[in-house]
């Protein structure tokens, strides 16, 4: 059986999946609170006030932890800021290194470098991302996106051999049903079975074998830099005429305009609008 984590460990834990923004956050709002409770029950009430001795105890606890917490938890949510702001940088360097390599070397990542992966890939795509911290490469939901008022729920699979099952999608169909989002996706660096496909059509699961994830991630890899040499202007992306989400620069890669550059809607396939640039 494993050892419990300590209180403070695990809110280090789940402070550090958030985005590092909101740890930054928390640091002056928890010193505010602790302090405040720590100057309210600094002063030992009246006599008339107390009910018994265990008013006074508990009226120095709170004073003794408030006073210390006001100090501990700023610190906490500070190293969770820094362990997020830094794992989601190693995420935007790993997606502009290994992207390019195609399907390749995403198959090469380990499953926790394969969820970084993914959420940076939804993250430009427009998404805010929520890391539910999965157990494991077979855990369960792996990430919560929102956009507005729209939730999406992902499952990540880093299977290199075997095709991800009927199975797995049930599964994260029943979590979509009960925690009433819009939408699913299943990624893999593999690929799906005949089965999980067919129980996926018409009911807003998106399937992504490792193909459709280096597509993915080639399409919204075009950096600003990039986009200036290409002499594109690095505004604001425009937002979609028809459902209103942001868009995203592609290239097409079929037809007669192959390697000519457009915005694309981010909710492609759902959404298949496209402005043509210049």
């Amino acid at each position: 059986m494993g050892r419990r984590k300590g209180g403070l460990i695990e809110l280090l834990e789940v402070a550090s999946k958030l985005p590092w923004k909101v740890s930054v956050a928390l640091m002056p709002l928890s010193f505010v609170v602790c302090r405040w409770l720590a100057l309210g029950f600094a002063t030992t009430p009246s006599p008339a006030d107390l009910s018994g001795l265990s008013t006074v105890v508990i009226h120095g606890y709170i004073h003794t932890f408030a006073s210390i917490f006001q100090y501990i938890l700023p610190l906490t949510f500070g190293i969770a800021a820094l362990v997020s702001f830094l794992r989601r940088s190693r995420s935007i360097r790993m997606v502009d290194e290994i992207g390019s390599g195609g399907r390749a070397h995403i198959a090469g990542l380990s499953w926790q470098q394969f969820e970084s992966f993914v959420g940076e890939g939804f993250r430009r795509r427009g998404f805010q991302i929520t890391d539910r911290g999965g157990a494991g490469p077979d855990g369960g939901v792996d990430l919560s996106l929102s956009r507005g008022r729209e939730r999406f729920l992902v499952q990540c699979k880093q299977w290199r051999a075997q095709k991800v099952g009927v199975a797995v999608v049930r599964e994260l169909y029943g979590v979509m049903a009960a925690e009433h989002v819009v939408g699913g996706y299943v990624v893999t660096s593999g690929s799906f079975s005949k089965e999980a496909k067919e129980f996926a059509a018409g009911r807003n699961i998106e399937l992504i074998d490792g193909n459709g994830l280096a597509a993915l991630i080639r399409d919204v890899q075009v950096s600003v830099p990039k986009l200036e040499q290409a002499g594109v202007a690095t505004a604001q992306p425009p937002t979609c005429g028809k459902c209103r989400s942001s868009m995203v620069l592609r290239t097409a890669k079929k037809g007669s305009q192959a390697g000519d550059r457009f915005w694309g809607c981010s909710q492609f396939p759902r959404c298949r609008h496209a402005v043509a640039i210049g």
